[in-house]
């Protein structure tokens, strides 16, 4: 369980979203896409295109390079902390290829698209479909997005149950947004006490399904309206990888000479480690990303 902080205008995290399940279609995998803003047809139709050749990769490589080159004249520009740091090659290396790269001027051709399997949940079609249903204390919107969820990980196989007849694969979950207004979720207000818990509920049962099942799920979370740090705690400790992302727009750091060259900040709040009860803590704490016009990069 991917959870991604939102950044305050969404345009960020929207983006990693994205390649999340670019990922999955270049993979093969099934998608399940899940949101109340916009329609899962819309957030399907513009996936960044892959680079599945040699000859863009090397264009996207020197796209990255261009901007390590350029030679600081005077060495007191770098902090002096890094001076003496062995110098990171920014260019990905093929030798060490994990995933794909993604060109997001571009998206995806649909011939890419048809021959996989994805299925969508947009929260006002199914609010206009179905009678109203409540949970025990969890908001009716969470409720019916776990049972769709439950749904296509039983029909689809991906429990396990059904191992003879199918060739294995992974369902890739994405879910836009979660927490906020748009899907009836008021964590911050004191007129419905009952729903206090709904994110956090619908978080630890869609871990358990996720546990139980072949599936990989990210999340965006317009962490900025919670206000409640109780809340964020509870849903920080019930997620495996936590990444926040610090847009610099209308921030004072938008001006700030030090980050120039970045759009925002990236926090690893948490990476999991598996089989140990503590959480890992990343030794790298200073990440920026930045927006080129092919490439998202994070540094």
């Amino acid at each position: 369980l991917v959870f991604t902080e939102e950044d305050k205008y969404g345009l960020y995290s929207n983006l990693l979203f994205k390649y999340f399940l670019a990922e999955g279609v270049v993979c093969g995998h099934d998608l399940f896409v899940a949101s109340a803003k916009e329609h899962p047809d819309n957030i399907l139709k513009e996936l960044p295109a892959p680079l599945l050749d040699d000859s863009h990769r090397n264009e996207l490589g020197e796209e990255a390079t261009a901007v390590k080159s350029e030679d600081f004249p005077d060495s007191m520009k770098i902090a002096w902390r890094y001076q003496n740091l062995p110098k990171m090659e920014a260019s990905p290396t093929t030798s060490t290829k994990f995933g794909h790269y993604y060109d997001i001027s571009k998206t995806m051709p649909p011939e890419l698209l048809k021959p996989i399997k994805w299925h969508s949940f947009y929260l006002p079609e199914e609010l206009s479909s179905q009678p109203k249903m409540k949970a025990c204390n969890m908001n009716s919107a969470y409720a019916r997005l776990l049972q769709s969820i439950q749904r296509i990980i039983y029909q689809g196989g991906f429990d396990g149950s059904d191992p003879q007849k199918k060739t294995k694969n992974i369902l890739r979950i994405g879910i836009q947004s979660l927490g906020s207004m748009l899907w009836g979720d008021d964590i911050c207000s004191s007129d419905t006490p009952e729903d206090i818990h709904s994110l956090s509920k619908f978080l630890y049962v869609l871990r358990g399904l996720l546990r139980k099942s072949l599936s990989a799920c990210i999340i965006t979370v317009p962490a900025h309206l919670i206000q409640n740090k109780a809340i964020m705690e509870r849903v920080t400790n019930l997620s495996d990888t936590v990444v926040g992302l610090e847009s610099f727009i209308g921030s004072e750091r938008e001006t700030n000479p030090l980050y120039k060259d970045y759009h925002g900040l990236v926090h690893v709040h948490q990476i999991p480690r598996l089989n140990s009860l503590i959480c890992d803590v990343s030794d790298t704490k200073d990440l920026a990303f930045r927006l080129k016009r092919k490439l998202f990069t994070i540094e």
